[in-house]
């Protein structure tokens, strides 16, 4: 039995991990984050099972580029995405965890770094054959009228 500290650890080094896998635009390390029937609820919809997940990760690459190649002479789209304030509540095999998040874009026609989202997290989470994992991912993009947070603190309640 692992403990706690050595969960909360394996389940950050999966926070990293799902961030290096978006912002690289990588399908299929993005996708093993989850689940074989995780949910992604994000501002592009509900996305149900990780096959799912990896071509919507495809669709976000495909949007990239196209931004990227219409505006020459520009550089590629780089987004990078950071993770703060993490609350994780584990019990055995499952986890529940909150977090903030926020995106630095480069802005491809002016080339200056600013804030291009920002929001927090609701995870919950299993430990399959030794490693956490997403079963459900849901985003607040708190920069967005029908993503914002409610007026309740997340990290109140128990995560």
């Amino acid at each position: 039995m692992t403990s706690y500290g050595e969960d909360r650890s394996a389940i950050e080094d999966l926070q990293a991990r799902y961030m290096f896998a978006l912002d690289w635009q990588s399908p299929d390390d993005y996708a093993a984050t989850f689940t074989e029937d995780g949910v992604l609820d994000w501002a592009g919809g509900i996305v149900e099972g990780r096959e799912t997940i990896r071509a919507e990760c495809h669709d976000m690459r495909a949007f990239f580029r196209r931004r990227a190649d219409g505006d020459a002479p520009t550089r590629p789209a780089r987004l990078r995405h950071f993770i703060t304030n993490m609350v994780i509540r584990i019990e055995g095999d499952r986890a529940w965890g909150k977090a903030y998040w926020f995106e630095i874009d480069n802005d491809t026609r002016l080339r200056w770094p600013y804030v291009g989202g920002y929001g927090h997290y609701e995870d919950e989470l299993r430990k399959e054959d030794g490693h956490w994992l997403f079963v459900r991912r849901k985003i607040f993009n708190e920069c967005m009228n029908d993503r914002a947070a409610s007026e309740v603190n997340p990290a109140g309640e128990p995560a």
